[in-house]
């Protein structure tokens, strides 16, 4: 695996290999057995994998989660290089925004409710800063996890209002076999909060009105931010020991 840090040398990469296939992994780090999937997917689907590991600050509207995110460089280069990825793109601030993020993405209105109407701005530095990542790697496929639905949405939305050549692929949520969805933040539990959290897809994923199940999360422990359905889809989102847990069903 060959690790990338500046935007010539990515395109330069892309450019020797004008006529393979690839894909395309964007994480921010903190990596787990979901992105591994994300992985494993492109791998078997594509010439090339590429994997981004940069903790975008513009999308963070809390500075405490940013500064306690749980990622760690060195482990993230281990499984990568383990699951055969060829490229690992590692950028800096400066790398990414040689503007100090002056010019944004931006959606008018999904990206304004459920995780949107909690997180102002969250989506704006989601949207612009993988533009800025699909321009750089210029990927044929990309890969995301369905337990960021709404992103995987707005992204989907962002290729096709900009005409963009690439195919967004959505992959399953990979889950705990007690139901809990993996994700990097899940680290920032406490044992207590672990053997918790798995009743958050239980009670989202049961029988009940929205009133019961936001009524039953209070209830087993958990701080609810939202529960709603959209197109067909329930989203929630609860404080657990004041880390953020989201999911969807």
């Amino acid at each position: 695996m060959k690790i990338i840090k500046t935007v010539s040398e990515m395109k330069e990469i892309r450019k020797q290999n004008s006529d393979k296939k690839i894909g395309f992994v964007p994480t921010m780090g903190g990596l787990h057995n979901g992105h591994l999937s994300l992985v494993n997917k492109a791998k078997s689907e594509n010439d090339i994998t590429v994997v981004s590991v940069y903790l975008n600050p513009t999308q963070f509207n809390d500075k405490k989660d940013l500064e306690t995110y749980p990622a760690n460089f060195n482990d993230d280069c281990a499984l990568l290089e383990k699951a055969g990825v060829d490229y690992l793109f590692a950028p800096t601030y400066p790398v990414m925004y040689p503007d100090d993020f002056k010019y944004k993405v931006i959606e008018t209105d999904f990206s304004k409710t459920l995780c949107g109407a909690k997180r102002p701005g969250h989506f704006d530095g989601v949207l612009t800063v993988v533009m800025k990542l699909f321009n750089i790697v210029r990927p044929n496929n990309a890969y995301f996890g369905e337990k960021d639905f709404q992103q995987y949405k707005l992204l989907k939305g962002m290729i096709e209002a900009f005409f963009l050549d690439i195919n967004i692929i959505p992959c399953p949520i990979v889950r705990e076999d007690n139901g809990l969805a993996i994700s990097s933040r899940n680290r920032k539990l406490s044992e207590k909060g672990l053997a918790l959290a798995p009743k958050f897809h239980e009670i989202l994923s049961g029988k009940g009105s929205i009133e019961d199940k936001k009524e039953a999360l209070e209830k087993a422990g958990f701080k609810v931010d939202y529960v709603e359905e959209f197109d067909g889809r329930l989203y929630g989102a609860v404080f657990l020991e004041d880390v953020r847990l989201i999911d969807n069903v």
